[in-house]
């Protein structure tokens, strides 16, 4: 018998001194550790271990953080799939950083890539090596915990003392040396948003009004310089200023309020007068368990053909009857007036969907793709399948259906004045066989 071919390894050195001490001599720190490492390679020649070409070498660079030339060499060839093995002297070559030598091991093991330490017995090509390296990686998990608890606790405590934290700036604000600045161009907006609501009490046409006049989000600049340009203003900007406490000078954690050190844009007056109109929308609490309790079998499959936009399920109740719809997202954020397609009635637009699929499923070409897709099962029990399907479906629960209709339609698309379909036959096929499982159960 032939003995296999030895799969050949591409071993990559990384050599690293902390001072440039030494370097100029013409045998220093980084020829010795090479040396070894090559050394190393050598006695694992019948493992298929090939030394590449290329020096990966940092001389005068510190193993506390990622930023050395040779390092991001050793690691670009990597990526290029160049390198299946590193070789190092000893591991604090690599990294003195716990949290940086995990970041490492993570693109390591991204592509494939194992690491030896030459006088430290460490090598992750064992079951061993890998054992050490898994202890290594839980202090660095500990560490990283350990830090996050740390920057939570500092988050918390500057927010008790009413300070900005960072993040994006709300309309009304600007940030001037790491502290909220009232902008009082977008003050006056604000405050504009507060009144108009307590006048009219919607936020539905409230945004109508606000996209007449042009008016849209906050726009700012990062601190690296880039351009935040700001968005059309729809329902949920509204709502989310309008419970902003800190529009009343508050600075706010995890729901609890602190005197923040900016100012008010909103007065006490006002904060509670806009509370009180949103309380009396409590229904819509209720109609959120209304929707939640009722069937929509098209969810996430229905989309407005005309922005692309999913369709969610809404409601409405006129004289104690339920009447049950899907509306554009876009409508439903911006208003009526912005999507031709609106909404249209459940009822309708379900039952139109389903006969489409009844209809499919007696369709010849449809019929025979699923015969060819259902493997190893016979054309008659195809068909059987099919006719069963049909004549169960009235038999099947809401849940039952909307499963089924999420197996076998890929995608609603409604346009004004038409509906679009498209069916996943691979759905139907898998549908077919599981329908032929349970028949061969029943039988047996």
């Amino acid at each position: 018998m032939k003995t296999p071919p030895i799969r050949k390894l591409r071993c990559a050195i990384y050599t690293r001194k902390s001072s440039e001490e030494g370097l100029d001599m013409e045998f220093n720190s980084l020829d010795a550790q090479r040396e070894s490492c090559e050394a190393y390679i050598a006695s694992q020649k019948q493992e298929g271990w090939l030394p590449v070409p290329d020096h990966y070498d940092d001389g005068g660079f510190s193993g506390g953080n990622l930023e050395r030339p040779g390092l991001k060499h050793l690691l670009a060839d990597i990526e290029a799939g160049k390198v299946n093995v590193v070789v190092v002297y000893k591991i604090d070559r690599l990294s003195r950083s716990l949290m940086d030598f995990s970041k490492l091991v993570e693109v390591f093991d991204r592509h494939g890539v194992t690491f030896v330490s030459v006088t430290q017995s460490f090598n992750t090509t064992t079951s061993m090596g890998r054992l050490t390296l898994n202890i290594l990686l839980s202090f660095a998990q500990f560490e990283r915990e350990v830090i996050g608890e740390r920057i939570r606790d500092k988050f918390a405590a500057s927010r008790k003392k009413g300070m900005w934290m960072g993040g994006n700036p709300p309309l009304g604000y600007d940030v001037v040396n790491r502290k909220l600045v009232v902008n009082q161009g977008e003050a006056k907006l604000v405050r504009h948003i507060f009144a108009r609501f307590l006048k009219i009490g919607s936020a539905t046409l409230l945004v109508k009004e606000l996209m007449a006049d042009g008016y849209r989000t906050k726009s700012w600049t990062t601190q690296g310089g880039r351009q935040r340009v700001g968005r059309p203003l729809n329902k949920n900007n509204i709502y989310k200023m309008l419970n902003n406490r800190l529009y009343l000078g508050e600075a706010v954690h995890k729901g609890t309020s602190w005197p923040g050190e900016h100012e008010a844009i909103i007065d006490s007056a006002t904060w509670d007068k806009v509370r009180a109109v949103l309380a009396d929308k409590a229904p819509n609490v209720r109609a959120g368990a209304t929707r939640s309790a009722t069937p929509a079998p098209l969810k996430g499959l229905i989309h407005c053909g005309h922005c692309g936009r999913a369709m969610a399920p809404t409601y409405t109740r006129k004289q104690g009857r339920l009447y049950r719809y899907y509306t554009c997202m876009k409508a439903i954020r911006s208003g009526h007036g912005e999507c031709p397609v609106r909404s249209v009635a459940a009822g309708e637009i379900e039952a139109a969907v389903i006969g489409q699929v009844r209809a499919l499923l007696t369709a010849p070409e449809i019929l025979a793709r699923v015969e060819r897709l259902a493997v190893g099962i016979p054309p008659d029990s195809v068909r059987s399948a099919l006719t069963d399907f049909d004549r169960l479906w009235d038999e099947l629960f809401p849940a039952e259906q909307a499963r089924i209709l999420e197996i076998l339609v890929e995608k609603v698309a409604v346009h004004p004045g038409d509906v679009e379909m498209k069916l996943r036959v691979e759905g139907l096929a898998s549908l077919v066989a599981d329908m032929n499982a349970q028949r061969k159960r029943k039988a047996a």
